[in-house]
């Protein structure tokens, strides 16, 4: 008889410095999706529901979906919209019998009044289907991994990489230790080391030191007798929580208790050890732009990241210091994007293609973090949906939307503004509203990381920018309340 294993999903990296809210729209703006259609949505893509249908093609399971909800990072989770989704893996969970479960979570979600949402849900979910239900989870590498995750997840898998190009990977990972547990009768536990500090691992880029030396090593340990899972997790810093920060979880059969120990006190001293950790050289939007103005690049752009307006670690998406730079410096053969201001998008969308107008572009949340509105005149390029297929290495064949878009053209710069906000992670996000970058002199993004997978291949050179977004580098500006003491840095700590 086929073994019956629950499968959904529930993602979002909650920035609780972020004053707007993520509610059912944000959810449904990205992905809220139901039953059997997440088949039909995920199969053979870069994400944990495809490699969990690999799964069940493999091992013979009947895998019942429930519901996959994700949303653009952003700030605290609504009580409806946690209720809303955590509520559909809950009630699917009560209404049989299970062999398994696997479901993939982000690690780093903060609910109204839960601090620790992952965990919340799963100790929800063990207490319906019984302790000898083996529950897989898959986490992002930037999660905040509580004990209660831990407690209540047999085996926790996250991705090793960032950008994260392995997402279906983590979860054929995590699918291998339900099905030996079911196999076996064998009970697999987790434990979890966590250093004193908020940041770590150089933010978990892997195509840097240390992340390069340390994979093929956890890889190695993975590969010992009873040790089904390392992980190391970079953690959100911008989560104000307990438990904030980065550690090392350890997935193992009983009778290897003691190696899992090793491992995790091993390689909790090597997060430690990496807590001052920077490898990106993070330029100021006039330094970025006086390079961009005399940079040739034979044939290939200046990739320019807009870090701390990153979309991807919950920020706004409308700062507008870099661009201000750009167009002062007089910066020309450029896109930039993209520039999340709803109600000018609606304007552009709505207008003449090839019309001039002048609108107030971005600075609308918070002035204070990355400049205030530009008034801007220009023209009206192109207008679209916002729709596209991701053709790049995170999400090949994905479909998703920026809502409503625009390309505006002020002076020799291309700005891309948006409905949705989305961070940049993939070329189709230009080349589908006609701005093809290969030919241009200077590509400035909103992105931290995940634009690397993408844009390295295209890129002369790539240079970050720190423009003062809600997600700039110096943590220690943020006014944390929650997090444990004594942390590092914000108290000095002796080990």
């Amino acid at each position: 008889m086929d073994k019956v294993v629950l499968t959904g999903a529930l993602n979002h990296e909650t920035n609780t410095f972020s004053k707007n809210p993520t509610g059912i729209a944000e959810f449904e703006a990205y992905y809220a999706i139901f039953g059997a259609q997440i088949f039909t949505k995920f199969r053979n893509v870069n994400h944990e529901q495809a490699g969990f249908i690999d799964c069940a093609g493999q091992f013979g399971w009947e895998l019942v979906p429930t519901v996959v909800a994700t949303a653009n990072p952003g700030g605290t989770v609504t009580k409806d919209a946690f209720e809303r989704y955590a509520g559909a893996i809950l009630k699917q969970a009560g209404s049989r019998r299970w062999d398994g479960i696997a479901l993939s979570l982000h690690g780093a979600m903060v609910a109204e009044g839960i601090f620790d949402a992952e965990g919340h849900l799963l100790g929800e979910l063990h207490a319906i289907v019984g302790s000898e239900v083996p529950i897989a989870i898959t986490l992002d590498l930037h999660a905040n991994v509580t004990e209660k995750m831990c407690c209540h997840a047999n085996i926790i898998v996250s991705y090793k990489t960032y950008p994260h190009v392995d997402r279906c990977d983590a979860a054929v990972h995590a699918g291998q230790a339900p099905e030996f547990a079911m196999k076996n009768k064998v009970k697999i536990k987790t434990i979890i080391r966590q250093p004193p500090q908020i940041e770590g691992l150089d933010c978990g880029r892997t195509d840097v030191e240390p992340m390069t030396d340390l994979i093929p090593r956890l890889k190695e340990m993975e590969a010992e007798d009873g040790i089904f899972a390392v992980s190391l997790n970079a953690g959100f810093a911008l989560a104000d929580v307990p438990f904030v920060g980065p550690s090392v979880t350890v997935s193992y059969a009983e009778k290897t208790e003691q190696r899992a120990i090793e491992i995790a006190n091993e390689l909790e001293e090597v997060i430690w050890q990496s807590r001052d950790r920077v490898n990106n050289d993070y330029l100021t939007p006039e330094q970025a732009a006086q390079l961009a103005k005399h940079f040739t690049g034979e044939s290939k752009p200046l990739v320019i990241a807009d870090y701390s307006d990153n979309p991807g670690a919950g920020s706004y998406g409308d700062a507008t210091k870099l661009l201000k730079a750009l167009l002062e410096a007089g910066v020309e053969e450029a896109s930039f994007g993209a520039v999340c201001v709803p109600q000018a998008a609606q304007i552009l969308s709505h207008r003449r293609l090839g019309e001039k107008i002048t609108i107030d572009l971005g600075g609308k949340n918070d002035p204070d973090l990355g400049g205030g509105p530009l008034r801007l005149t220009g023209e009206i390029l192109r207008n679209y949906g916002g729709n596209y297929v991701s053709e790049g290495p995170m999400y090949a064949g994905l479909t998703k939307s920026f809502g409503p878009t625009a390309v505006f053209r002020v002076e020799g710069v291309d700005i891309l503004v948006t409905t949705h906000n989305l961070q940049i992670l993939d070329r189709m996000q230009f080349a589908s509203f006609g701005i093809h970058q290969e030919k241009l002199k200077v590509v400035a993004l909103k992105s931290m990381q995940h634009f690397r997978a993408a844009y390295e291949p295209l890129a002369a050179k790539v240079i970050v920018c720190d423009s003062g977004g809600l997600a700039r580098p110096r943590r220690s500006t943020l006014l944390f309340q929650n997090v444990r003491r004594p942390i590092y840095p914000l108290d000095l700590i002796a080990r």
